[in-house]
């Protein structure tokens, strides 16, 4: 994606613009993912139009629990991250690597069908971090993944900056928002005010400018600039987490003998929600499948979490066996040796980890326990 001069286009749209947006994506082609009530969470599905956002609806966050709230507002986007991330969509749980058929001895490898074109509406900044790093992990080395590179290939990215943070969000901490730099070919702004509910929307590709310039839309005032840029930076003052101020990675060297392991593992289920949830998490088995008669077989690739007993499994027996071990392996890795993989850190600060976990375990609550039994990596 070819990113657009100095400065990039702008322009307000209002709520029928928004609508005049996801209806130029299906006309294009795009297959339009974004946020929508149902079953009880925000959560991401295929819009057929704007109105199926989450309009009016919030969400109240806490460690292990998550409740929707309605806003009198009627805001689209003024909710935290939900249980699903961007992931879901470029990197499917499930994923048919190859078929056969012993009559006709045909074998399909990869996906067939057609390259699916997506639209993504309404991701957060911590999200576009978290495909940046999925990009990195799954496209950016010398063996990429042709599943991800299928889905990936040719998607359009609306971000929205996040000016209401949840009680579990850290992004600020981590240099993954609440404001939108790169990454996307529109980015919006939502103000609801009483100059009435409209969206500052940003280009940030060429693609993006040539979208823009389809919508009816005005050019933004002085105000309404300094608005929108007040609007995101209290965001980045109202987070509900905070990561402990110091190298995260030096920590978790430093703690890797530390007592603090056998209090988490006291609570933690290893159930893997946290991997399950997170937008970063990437890890993968195969599962070989036949039908009743042995005659048609296929392989899939599927979600796998470094917490199932089964992950380290080598012939003779597990490597991690206990559940100390395993929850030290995950958190290390996500905020330690990512770096020496992958060049950050591989937390975005979206608190999904925290909501989703059961026994309502916090990262951020485990690195400062952490950072208060080895404190030599403050600042």
């Amino acid at each position: 994606m070819r990113a657009v001069t100095a400065a990039s286009a702008s322009a307000m749209i209002d709520v029928s613009g928004l609508g005049d947006l996801v209806r130029l994506l299906r006309a294009e082609g795009f297959t339009v993912v974004g946020p929508t009530v149902r079953d009880g969470a925000i959560q991401l599905a295929e819009l057929s139009s704007a109105a199926e956002l989450p309009f009016g609806w919030g969400v109240d966050t806490e460690a292990g629990r998550y409740r929707l709230r309605e806003r009198a507002d009627g805001a689209a986007f003024a909710h935290s991250a939900g249980p699903q991330s961007w992931k879901n969509v470029l990197h499917p749980a499930r994923v048919r690597m190859w078929s056969a058929d012993r009559a006709t001895g045909e074998v399909v490898a990869g996906e067939t069908g057609e390259r699916p074109r997506y639209a993504l509406l309404g991701v957060r900044p911590c999200d576009l971090a978290a495909i940046g790093v999925l990009d990195r992990v799954l496209a950016g080395g010398a063996h990429r993944d042709p599943a991800y590179d299928r889905r990936r290939d040719g998607t359009f990215v609306i971000a929205v900056e996040c000016t209401e943070p949840g009680a579990t969000c850290f992004c600020a901490g981590m240099g993954c928002g609440p404001g939108a730099d790169a990454g996307f070919d529109l980015a919006l702004t939502e103000l609801v005010d009483s100059d009435g509910h409209r969206f500052l929307a940003r280009a940030g590709t060429q693609g993006g400018a040539e979208m823009l310039g389809r919508l009816p839309g005005v050019a933004p005032d002085e105000a309404t600039l300094r608005r929108a840029a007040d609007a995101v930076a209290g965001a980045a003052g109202r987070m509900g987490r905070a990561m402990p101020d110091m190298d995260l990675r030096q920590l978790m060297i430093d703690s890797r003998g530390s007592a603090h392991w056998d209090d988490v593992a006291s609570r933690c289920l290893t159930c893997g929600n946290c991997t399950m949830v997170c937008p970063t998490c990437f890890c993968v088995t195969t599962e070989d499948v036949t039908d009743l008669t042995g005659d048609h077989a296929e392989r899939w690739r599927v979600w796998d979490s470094c917490f199932a007993l089964d992950f380290t499994y080598l012939h003779g027996g597990e490597v991690r066996t206990s559940g100390q071990s395993r929850y030290r392996q995950w958190i290390s890795h996500k905020l330690g040796t990512w770096y020496d993989q992958f060049g950050s850190s591989g937390c975005v600060g979206c608190g999904r980890c925290i909501v989703w976990c059961p026994a309502g375990i916090d990262i951020t609550q485990e690195a400062a326990a952490l950072a208060a039994l080895h404190p030599a990596g403050a600042p």
